[in-house]
């Protein structure tokens, strides 16, 4: 019983403390240029430009692909595990944020 109690508090314990950051893309950027967040954190991507953007990562930290969205629509990605992630738009190559993801 002991043992569920604890596993339970390191559960809510781990996202109790996590925290969502919303990055938009707009005019062909992202809103941000740099983020630092914490492993467990989540960035939700919303696409606010009248076109499709791809939000990418081929990062060793984090790699993901969310694939090509509209105008209106978000994804989100949490971030498994610290170090340096560079995000891009498979689309736009210009847009880039980077994110420095620490325990």
């Amino acid at each position: 019983m002991k043992l569920l109690a604890m596993l339970t508090l390191t559960l809510l314990s781990s996202t109790a403390f996590s925290a969502e950051y919303l990055i938009e893309q707009k005019d062909k950027k992202f809103t941000k240029k740099e983020l630092k967040l914490k492993v467990g954190d989540v960035i939700e991507f919303k696409n606010s430009d009248p076109f499709n953007h791809n939000v990418f990562s081929l990062s060793d930290a984090q790699t993901f692909d969310l694939g090509s969205y509209p105008q209106g629509q978000s994804k989100k990605v949490t971030f498994t595990q610290a170090g340096k992630v560079e995000v891009e738009c498979a689309i736009h190559p210009e847009m880039k944020l980077n994110v420095e993801v620490n325990k």
